[in-house]
């Protein structure tokens, strides 16, 4: 795939504060017909992993409904396994149990891991799936009130993050946290993960047109739509929500993932505070600009899109020179 920034301009200036990718070129609900071989969109929409997932697949109306089922149904095993919100997850049930003894993982839970860990030392520890003491305080999953964290709650916060403060066991496959109180969050790659494990099944029934989209991770199938040489991926205006911007990207068997601190945030004394937390200050992000990274594998995108938001341009460079297959984009205002 060729790059989509052009020479050294990897900062692109314009009105926008984030990104937000939007699949234009058409409608997306319901089905519609084609005339070249009676070709049929079947869409379809869902609420999980605590976003919507959107599906879309072209070929046989049956063909299309088997898509849906075969991607919905990984989504909803990778749920059943990182929901931090149901005591009998995999992840809930090593939260509570990693830091007394060591916890042995599935198969599954342990590739996770894995990734995150290569996800830290790439990206200098700027990714860190331990920060889930920090989101608790800044109140990403519990209502703090308008209160603002003191520095005492914020270093005793940061102390329990980091992984290097986890000891895993490849032969057992087993993690053990070493400091009390903490606990894994896979928010920023288990989506990633989701949408690849549901390409690899639309792929194992035949089906190759398409878009997976599970809260802005997509999946673009590697045949394009009918009668079109790519997927249209537009570039939203977060300042004129109705509105995308002029540049749009052309792509297929692809996946794209955008990190910014403008979609999920907390309010607090009347100041917006964004939801991607920095594991080095322990406090959450204010930047005016979003990163989009286009990649092999949606799980890549999903870390590395995050990792460059908090680390930076250079960060973006070394992606694209180690990760065959990576394209960056960073906007600014």
């Amino acid at each position: 795939m060729a790059p989509v920034c052009a020479g050294s301009a990897r900062i692109r200036q314009g009105v926008l504060l984030a990104l937000l990718l939007a699949l234009f070129g058409g409608a997306l609900l319901g089905h519609q017909f084609y005339e070249e071989a009676a070709i049929v969109r079947t869409h379809r929409t869902f609420q999980i992993m605590g976003t919507v997932a959107n599906f879309t697949f072209y070929g046989s109306a049956e063909a299309g409904e088997s898509a849906v089922a075969a991607a919905l149904r990984q989504f909803e095993r990778i749920q059943q396994m990182a929901n931090l919100y149901d005591p009998r997850s995999e992840l809930s049930r090593l939260n509570r149990c990693a830091g007394e003894r060591a916890f042995v993982c599935s198969d599954e839970l342990w590739l996770l891991l894995s990734e995150a860990r290569q996800a830290y030392e790439f990206t200098g520890g700027a990714f860190d799936v331990t920060a889930k003491p920090l989101m608790d305080l800044w109140g990403f999953y519990r209502k703090r009130g308008n209160e603002l964290p003191s520095s005492e709650e914020i270093v005793a916060a940061r102390a329990r993050v980091g992984l290097d403060k986890v000891i895993f066991d490849e032969e057992t496959q087993s993690v053990h946290f070493t400091v009390p109180g903490m606990s894994f969050d896979l928010g920023g790659i288990a989506k990633g993960y989701a949408v690849d494990a549901a390409a690899e099944a639309v792929a194992a029934l035949g089906v190759r047109r398409g878009v997976i989209d599970l809260g802005g991770n997509l999946r673009l199938l590697p045949e394009p739509p009918p009668g079109e040489g790519f997927y249209r991926v537009g570039i939203r205006n977060p300042a004129h929500r109705d509105e995308l911007l002029p540049e749009v990207l052309e792509l297929r068997d692809a996946s794209v993932s955008t990190s910014g601190d403008y979609e999920r945030f907390v309010m607090i004394g009347g100041r917006r505070y964004g939801h991607i937390m920095d594991p080095a200050t322990g406090l959450p992000t204010d930047f005016d600009y979003s990163v989009t990274v286009i990649a092999p594998s949606a799980m890549l995108a999903d870390w590395l899109s995050t990792g460059i938001f908090l680390r930076g341009a250079a960060l973006a460079e070394r992606a694209e020179r180690e990760f065959p297959g990576v394209n960056v984009i960073i906007t600014s205002p």
